[in-house]
C-alpha cells in the first residue's frame, strides 16, 4: 500500500476551492423564478449555433496552415508558424472590436476609402470573428499530429502513382482525425465561454445574458444561466477527454520543397487569414493613434493589469505546487488534480458571478483585490498545474531517494532537489498565467475593486461609451504582449524531417 502524501492535504483543500463556485451557483439558482423557458430556448440556439460555427470555421481554416506549416519548406519557416498562430494569443474581444469599428455604415473603412462595407454583428459577425482567433487550436493540434506522421505511407503512395492531393487526402487525413476533433472541440469551448465578442457584436448567448442579469440585479437567474451553460461546458469537457490522441511508431516526418511560384501562391492563399486577424487591428488601433492621440489613457492601467497578474501568477504557483505533486503521488491526487481543473472550464463570466455572492457573504472579500485575484488563480490553476506537473514527471526519481536515504525529511528532500530542478515548469506556468490574467475580461468586469482599471476593462469601458480612438494605446499594449508571449512559447522548437522534392510537374 502506498504511503499517504504530505501534498495530499493541501491538494484536497484546492480542490474543494475550486468546487465552490458551482455549489454557490445551484445554491443562487435554487431562488429562480424559472428553470427554462422560451427565451432560454432563443439564447441556447444562438450559444450551439456559434460554437458549431466557430469549430467548423476553424477546422476550415486551421488544417490547410497545419499541412502549409508542417510540410512545406516555407522561407523564414519559424517567423510564419508565429505569425500564423498570433491570433491565439490576441482576445478575441479585439477583433470584434475592431471589426464593429471597421466595417458597415460610418465605419472606419467607408470613412477611409469611401467603399460600404456589411455590418460584422450577430451571428454571422460573430461566428467568422471566432473562427479567425480560434484555428490556431486547430492548426497546433493537427500540426503536432502530422510531425508525428512517418511519411513512408506517402512516399509508397507516391511511388505507386497517387498525386500530392489524393496521398494527402487518402493517406494522411484519417490519420489525423483525432488532432482535427481535438482542435474543434478546443474551439468549442473558447466560443463557449467567450463573452467579449458576442457582446460587442450583439449575440444573445448565455455569457452576455448572464451579464445582463447581473447588472439587472438578477443574481439567481444569472445563476441559472450560468449552471445551464456549464451543462454545455461539461459535455464538451467529457467529449474532448474521450478523443484520444493519434498514436504510431515514430518516423521521419514529410518535407515539400515546392517551387518558388507555389510557395509565393500557398502565402497568397493564408494572407487574408493574417490581414484580418492580425493586421486589421494593428492597422484600427494604429489609425486610432495617430487621429486621436493617447486620450484619457493613463499607465496606472498597464500598472494594474500587470501587479494583478503577477500576483495572480505567484498565487497560482503556490496552489498549483501541491496538486502536480499529488497527482504524482498516486491515483487519489490523480483526482484532485481533475477537480482543480474545473476552473478552467468554467467561463470568467460565470466564476465572477459565483465569486459576487461570496463577497457578499464575506465583506472583508467584496470588491477586493484578493477576491479578484482568487478568480484568477482559479480560472487558471490548471494551466501552471500542467506545465509544473510535467516538468516534475521527467525529473530521475533517484536523486530524490538518494537525498532521503543520506537523511534528508520529504520537506528537505523537496525543498533542495524537486523544487530547484522543476523550475523551469514553475516559471513556465507562471508566464502562462500571468499572460491570461492580462487579457482576462468578464471576471474582472464583475470583481474589479471600485476605480480599479485593468487593460481589459479599459478597452470595454471605451467601447461602451462609444470613444473609440481612446483603446489605441490599450489594444496595441496587449496585442504586442501577447505576441511577444507567444513568440517565446515557441522559441526553441525542434523537429526532425525528411525532404521530399516535389517536381515542378506534379504527378497526377
Amino acid at each position: 500500500m502506498k504511503q499517504w502524501s504530505p501534498s495530499y492535504p493541501f491538494a484536497i483543500i484546492i480542490a474543494l476551492i475550486a468546487l465552490m463556485p458551482v455549489a454557490v451557483l445551484i445554491w443562487l439558482a435554487a431562488d429562480s423564478p424559472q428553470l427554462f423557458d422560451a427565451r432560454n430556448l432563443d439564447i441556447l440556439t444562438n450559444t450551439i449555433s456559434l460554437m458549431l460555427l466557430t469549430a467548423a470555421g476553424a477546422v476550415i481554416i486551421g488544417v490547410p496552415l497545419a499541412l502549409l506549416t508542417s510540410y512545406v519548406k516555407l522561407p523564414w519557416a519559424r517567423f510564419w508558424l508565429v505569425l500564423l498562430a498570433a491570433p491565439l494569443a490576441i482576445p478575441s474581444y479585439i477583433g470584434a472590436f475592431t471589426f464593429y469599428a471597421a466595417f458597415g455604415p460610418g465605419g472606419e473603412i467607408e470613412q477611409m476609402i469611401g467603399i460600404s462595407t456589411p455590418v460584422f454583428d450577430g451571428l454571422v459577425g460573430s461566428s467568422i470573428v471566432m473562427a479567425l482567433y480560434t484555428y490556431p487550436f486547430v492548426m497546433l493540434t493537427v500540426r503536432a499530429s502530422l510531425l508525428s506522421l512517418d511519411s513512408s505511407l506517402v512516399n509508397a503512395a507516391r511511388t505507386l502513382g497517387m498525386s500530392l492531393f489524393s496521398s494527402l487526402w487518402s493517406v494522411v487525413l484519417p490519420r489525423i482525425t483525432n488532432g482535427i476533433a481535438a482542435g474543434a472541440l478546443l474551439a468549442a469551448m473558447y466560443a463557449l465561454s467567450d463573452f467579449g465578442t458576442p457582446a460587442i457584436l450583439r449575440l444573445d448567448t448565455f455569457t452576455r445574458m448572464i451579464y445582463v442579469e447581473y447588472n439587472s440585479f438578477g443574481l439567481s437567474q444569472a445563476a441559472m444561466l450560468s449552471l445551464q451553460l456549464l451543462v454545455i461546458v461539461g459535455l464538451i469537457l467529457f467529449i474532448e477527454s474521450r478523443v484520444k490522441g493519434t498514436r504510431e511508431r515514430p518516423g521521419k516526418s514529410l518535407l515539400l520543397w515546392p517551387g518558388k511560384l507555389k510557395t509565393a501562391l500557398m502565402l497568397l492563399a493564408a494572407s487574408p487569414v493574417v490581414l484580418f486577424a492580425i493586421m486589421l487591428p494593428l492597422a484600427i488601433f494604429i489609425l486610432w493613434l495617430w487621429r486621436d492621440g493617447a486620450g484619457n489613457f493613463e499607465l496606472v492601467y498597464a500598472w494594474n493589469s500587470a501587479y494583478a497578474a503577477l500576483f495572480a501568477a505567484i498565487a497560482a504557483v503556490i496552489f498549483a505546487l501541491p496538486v502536480a505533486q499529488a497527482a504524482i503521488h498516486g491515483r487519489f491526487g490523480r483526482l484532485t488534480e481533475r477537480v482543480s481543473y474545473l476552473g478552467f472550464g468554467v467561463p470568467g463570466i460565470v466564476m465572477g458571478t459565483a465569486l459576487v455572492y461570496v463577497g457578499l457573504q464575506v465583506s472583508l472579500l467584496y470588491q477586493t483585490l484578493a477576491l479578484l485575484v482568487l478568480a484568477y488563480v482559479m480560472r487558471f490553476l490548471p494551466l501552471a498545474v500542467g506545465t509544473i506537473r510535467s516538468t516534475s514527471e521527467r525529473l530521475d526519481p533517484s536523486l530524490v531517494k538518494a537525498a532521503r536515504l543520506l537523511g534528508a525529511s520529504r520537506k528537505e528532500a523537496f525543498r533542495r532537489i524537486t523544487l530547484p530542478l522543476s523550475i523551469r515548469g514553475i516559471v513556465a506556468g507562471a508566464a502562462l498565467v500571468f499572460l491570461e490574467v492580462m487579457r482576462e475580461l468578464p471576471a474582472t468586469l464583475i470583481l474589479s475593486p471600485l476605480d480599479f482599471e485593468t487593460l481589459a476593462t479599459y478597452l470595454w469601458r471605451v467601447y461602451e461609451a462609444g470613444y473609440f480612438g481612446q483603446a489605441a494605446i490599450p489594444g496595441l499594449l496587449l496585442v504586442v504582449i501577447s505576441g511577444l508571449a507567444l513568440a517565446v512559447m515557441f522559441y526553441g522548437e525542434r523537429w526532425n524531417q525528411t525532404d521530399i522534392f516535389e517536381e515542378e510537374p506534379s504527378v497526377s
